[in-house]
């Protein structure tokens, strides 16, 4: 098996993305309410394990009445990164909205209670936050949907099952373990809207989900350091020139050489910032002939050279 065929481009963004655990929350909800999400520093999941919830959100053609999306037991929701969305009952609520600052009670067994206390549980939920830790987390949430639903899928159920289990016991290599969890939280939310083919806005999962463009994307991440051009990525895709071109910019929602030249700084950023070589050896490591062509391609994309850029993250 060939090194492009062993390539897992969808890995190696959640990799790179570094996600670290910030919480887990189990959260009962009955009657009405509504928690605001605004902090797109924050990744944002919901497992429903009992009954049903809405997600609310602001976007083109959607007025306030719409009932948004609903989750049914059995469902995961993900936003890697989205902003101004709300977590809802499916009952209308008119009272203040909770957010971040204003969180709903914690009852004496630990869990938390949205809505009207005294009445039987309506909605049982894990929710929680990570956060990514990478250097150029902009662009790699780029490659990704703004957010992914699946419906009733137990793997994802149990994953964060494990997280919050993990999250509240004081084991040791506990963070270890989170970080490798999320990681596979992460992969599997995005593989199985990938598997339904949901992933609607242009980036990496729509790209991989394209048979001849998936070639090519693989051919960048099995060897990034290759003397690409559009012509041979073309080739590798079986694709002509200018379809293929026109095909990757629709689909990844970046021309194929500004793609190549994204992929190949934020990995040379995980270099620099491991310390992983001189510079010339991190140069050819991501394509660059000599550290001098490296040095100023690095300061024309990230805004300082990479020495600078070394320093930085290593104070």
């Amino acid at each position: 098996m060939s090194d492009t065929a062993l390539s897992d481009p969808l890995a190696e963004v959640v990799g790179l993305l570094r996600p670290a655990a910030r919480y887990t929350k189990y959260v009962q909800g009955a009657g009405g309410w509504r928690v605001q999400r605004s902090r797109p520093e924050l990744a944002f999941y919901c497992a429903v394990l009992e009954g049903s919830c809405r997600i609310l959100r602001a976007w083109p053609g959607v007025g306030p009445g719409d009932e948004g999306i609903v989750l049914h037991a059995g469902d995961f929701f993900l936003a890697p990164a989205m902003q101004g969305f709300t977590l809802a009952s499916m009952a209308e609520c008119e009272d203040a909205v909770l957010d971040e600052d204003n969180p709903p009670p914690r009852l004496p067994d630990g869990r938390y209670h949205l809505g009207t206390l005294g009445l039987p549980p309506e909605v049982q939920l894990v929710v929680g936050h990570c956060v990514f830790e990478s250097p150029d987390t902009p662009l790699l949430l780029s490659l990704l949907p703004s957010l992914v639903v699946a419906r009733a899928h137990a793997r994802l159920a149990t994953l964060v099952q494990l997280v919050g289990d993990e999250y509240r016991a004081e084991r040791p290599a506990r963070d270890v373990v989170l970080a490798r969890l999320l990681e596979v939280l992460l992969i599997e939310a995005l593989r199985s809207s990938a598997d339904a083919g949901a992933a609607a806005s242009p980036g990496l999962l729509r790209g991989l989900g394209d048979v001849r463009l998936a070639s090519a994307l693989r051919s960048i991440h099995a060897h990034p350091a290759e003397d690409w051009s559009v012509a041979r990525l073309a080739r590798a895709a079986a694709l002509s020139r200018s379809s293929f071109f026109e095909r990757f910019r629709r689909e990844v929602g970046l021309a194929p050489m500004e793609y190549l030249l994204a992929w190949r700084m934020a990995l040379a950023k995980r270099l620099l910032l491991r310390d992983d070589g001189s510079m010339a050896e991190v140069a050819q490591q991501v394509g660059y002939s000599s550290a001098s062509t490296f040095s100023v391609a690095f300061s024309r994309h990230v805004g300082v050279p990479p020495s600078v850029f070394a320093r930085q993250g290593s104070s």
